[in-house]
This record gives structure tokens, C-alpha cells and sequence, in this order.
């Protein structure tokens, strides 16, 4: 049972690792190695990154275990949301979450849902407990190894956003995400005058 265990975790990662592998050989085909790759594992998905806003300030102010207290928190509110949109939580690295989705719509639809959900809890709270919360939202196709993680410009992109260019309270999409979008949807979107990797253009959702 453990090596079946496994097998069926870790298969997509051993495949993928044995291509690159390949690839890296002299004299190797890498075009046709990279269409073996993308016919393995290229999918299109919603991809989601989620970030908490002054995290590092508040680690130093108030210590280690109030970051863990707000991490704690923040899952117990969002990953609700992300299940009641039809989102997979593929993984958590510290206050940050990547989720994907199928549907781009139920991606935005859960993005503000979790923006409504943490202003509704922050009302009761004091500021350095209060959950600042920062989303990016990308949507095209990707490389998705299992349901280990994911990989491509839209994933660049959302990750960008959502970490290092949100702010607490935003919800910001890249061009892909926006082009999927029903028209009423799209009137929500302003553009951002900022560049980033891996996508054209990018838009603050205004979700309020």
C-alpha cells in the first residue's frame, strides 16, 4: 500500500522530471520534448494567489505566534469560500494560498466572497488582528502537475499581483482572467498602469 501511495502522489512529478531530464541531454529535441510536455499536463485554469497584507511589519511588532494566530484565522474564513466556489487548494506557503479553478467566473465570484467575508470579521477586530487581505487572478492555460502545483505565465502573472501588487481590500486580474469575463462583468474592471510578467495588461476589480 505505501509504494501504491506513492505511485499514485508522485507520478505526475516523476514524469515530468524524467522529460526535463531528457531535455537536458546534448543534442536533444527540446521542441518535441516541450510538446510532449504540454500534451501531458497542459490544462486551463483560474489560477489564484492570496497574500495578507504587512505581514513581515506585524511579525516583528507582535511576534510569531500572532502570525500564526491570523494564518489560522484567515484559513478558517477562506477556505470555505474556496470550497463552496468549486476551487482546489493546490497549496499554502506561509500566509499565501494557491487555489485553482475550472470556471474564471466562480474564480472572481469566490475572490469576492472572500473580500466580503474578511470586512465582515474585521468589523469586530482590532487593527493588528484584522485579516488584510490581497488577491491576484489569472486564467489561461498552464502546466498542472497532479495536485502538486501549477506552472506558467498566467501563474507568474496572478502570483505578481497578488503578492507583491494588491493591497488589503483589492482583487486584481490579468488579462486573460479579464477576457474570459461576461460583459457585465468586465464593467467592474479598471485598468492598473503597472507592467507585469506574464500578461499584457492587468485590471483592479472593483468589487464593492
Amino acid at each position: 500500500m505505501p509504494y501504491i501511495y506513492r505511485v499514485r502522489t508522485h507520478a505526475s512529478m516523476d514524469r515530468l522530471e524524467e522529460l526535463i531530464q531528457e531535455r537536458l541531454q546534448p543534442g536533444a529535441d527540446k521542441a518535441s520534448i516541450d510538446r510532449r510536455i504540454w500534451d501531458l499536463f497542459g490544462e486551463t485554469w483560474a489560477v489564484m494567489f492570496t497574500d495578507l497584507a504587512g505581514f513581515s511589519r506585524q511579525v516583528v511588532q507582535f511576534g510569531v505566534i500572532h502570525f500564526l494566530q491570523i494564518i489560522f484565522e484567515s484559513q478558517r474564513l477562506l477556505v470555505p469560500c474556496i470550497e463552496e466556489h468549486d476551487g482546489i487548494l493546490l497549496k499554502t506557503e506561509g500566509d499565501s494560498l494557491l487555489v485553482i479553478f475550472r470556471n474564471p467566473g466562480r474564480a472572481v465570484e469566490c475572490a469576492v466572497a472572500m473580500q466580503k467575508k474578511v470586512e465582515q470579521h474585521n468589523l469586530s477586530r482590532r487593527d493588528e488582528e484584522k485579516i488584510l487581505l490581497c488577491i491576484g487572478l489569472g486564467y489561461g492555460r498552464v502546466l498542472r502537475i497532479g495536485d502538486e502545483d501549477v506552472f506558467g505565465s498566467e501563474v507568474n502573472a496572478s502570483s505578481k499581483l497578488g503578492e507583491d501588487i494588491a493591497r488589503a481590500g483589492e482583487i486584481l486580474v490579468t488579462e486573460g482572467l479579464a477576457e474570459a469575463l461576461p460583459e457585465d462583468a468586465k464593467q467592474r474592471l479598471t485598468p492598473l498602469d503597472v507592467a507585469v510578467p506574464g500578461t499584457r495588461a492587468s485590471f483592479r476589480l472593483e468589487w464593492k
